[in-house]
């Protein structure tokens, strides 16, 4: 059964920054892309960030290129985001996620807040 549980999320100022963790299980981590999505509060997904099996290659969606990076650690099944600069738009459940048997597969998010 594929499990995804992130972590990290809390309360920060604008501008500060936060670290998310994801930790995987249940399916091959190494094998597969892995993406960070964000849900505001009214709002629907936002994909966010995206990283190759082998961590060789990202990509960020405009809103948050260049303050945001994403990470994976295969020796331990674990996704990164990094985020710094926040904005009070940054606020959202965040999930991470992966496509895997057919199907993308969230799971437990973690909550950002942004607020001063």
């Amino acid at each position: 059964e594929v499990q995804l549980v992130a972590s990290g999320g809390g309360l920060q100022q604008p501008g500060g920054s936060l670290r998310l963790s994801c930790a995987a299980s249940g399916f091959t981590f190494s094998a597969n892309a892995m993406t960070w999505v964000r849900q505001a509060p009214g709002k629907g997904l936002e994909w966010v960030s995206a990283i190759s099996s082998g961590g060789g290659s990202t990509d960020y969606a405009d809103s948050v290129k260049g303050r945001f990076t994403i990470s994976r650690d295969n020796s331990k099944n674990m996704l990164y985001l990094q985020m710094n600069s926040l904005k009070f738009e940054d606020a959202a459940m965040y999930y991470c996620a992966v496509y895997y048997d057919g199907a993308t597969r969230l799971g437990q998010g973690t909550q950002v807040t942004v607020s001063s």
